[in-house]
């Protein structure tokens, strides 16, 4: 599951609203949205994004962080270290490798150094 799609569960959940039923209001397919929020497709759509962030009535920074989320959960990232340092490189081979393996606190370390002080979701 990425980020954005926990957050878009999260708010389903607070609105007592089933996939399917945001999906019908949304006019998209109930396989398509459970797809997005399980992270099996790319980045929504900015149309559906602003969509969404309209179905549960989110405006300005709650939008916003909503967005961010969504670029942020790309399930398929590509690194390009080209031009950059062996060690660049290294390092983003090491944790393609191993990041299924990567611990809570591990991870939790990662955000702090990477300046993510806590986790995305918890930042909406």
């Amino acid at each position: 599951m990425t980020p954005f799609g926990e957050r878009v569960r999260q708010l389903r959940a607070e609105k007592s609203v089933s996939l399917k039923q945001m999906a019908d209001e949304l006019e998209i397919s109930s396989a398509y949205l459970s797809a997005l929020e399980h992270g099996h497709k790319g980045l929504p759509s900015p149309m559906l994004l602003r969509q969404i962030c309209t179905y549960f009535g989110l405006i300005w920074d709650a939008a916003e962080a909503v967005e961010r989320l969504a670029a942020l959960s790309d399930p398929r990232v590509t690194v390009d270290t080209a031009g950059l340092t062996p060690d660049h490189t290294l390092v983003a081979n090491l944790l393609a490798r191993d990041i299924a393996r990567l611990t809570p606190a591990q991870l939790s370390a990662l955000l702090r150094l990477l300046g993510q002080e806590q986790p995305a979701l918890t930042q909406v």
